[in-house]
């Protein structure tokens, strides 16, 4: 399968993405500079990456034949926006480490659990990027 997205600049600070017929408007709180019209792009990472969660949760509760009414996903992620601004180059400018809480909302036991969450992690496409090195090809169009 191949997906794409096209954006553009809308100011300095705002972008706005076309996936499919979706419009996500991605932008920089106030005090970055921005007009927080949106959530930036660090947060659409996590933001992909529980959405991601979310589906192979219920994939995965399905196929292990137990019932999963809902699941709760907290994402938090840090990272140093000195790389970003240029005033740094001693650390990475992404995230340093991303935290997530599953918490699901059924009645399997903890051994279930353990193997639902193991299959999670190994299967879920945005995790697999976020934790490995997927080659980007950047090249200016003129």
């Amino acid at each position: 399968m191949r997906f794409r997205v096209k954006a553009y600049s809308a100011n300095p600070t705002k972008t706005v993405v076309k996936a499919r017929g979706f419009e996500v408007v991605i932008d920089e709180p106030k005090e970055l500079g921005g007009t927080d019209s949106g959530a930036n792009p660090v947060e659409y990472l996590l933001a992909a990456y529980a959405g991601c969660i979310n589906v192979m949760a219920h994939i995965i509760a399905k196929e292990m034949e137990f019932q999963l009414d809902g699941v709760e996903i907290d994402l938090v992620g840090n990272l140093n926006p000195g790389r970003v601004f240029g005033s740094s180059f001693e650390e990475r400018a992404g995230y340093k480490e991303i935290e997530i809480v599953i918490n699901p909302k059924c009645n399997a036991t903890q051994e279930v659990l353990d193997r639902w969450l193991e299959a999670i992690v190994a299967r879920c496409p945005v995790g697999d990027n976020v934790k490995n090195n997927t080659p980007v090809k950047l090249r200016v169009k003129q």
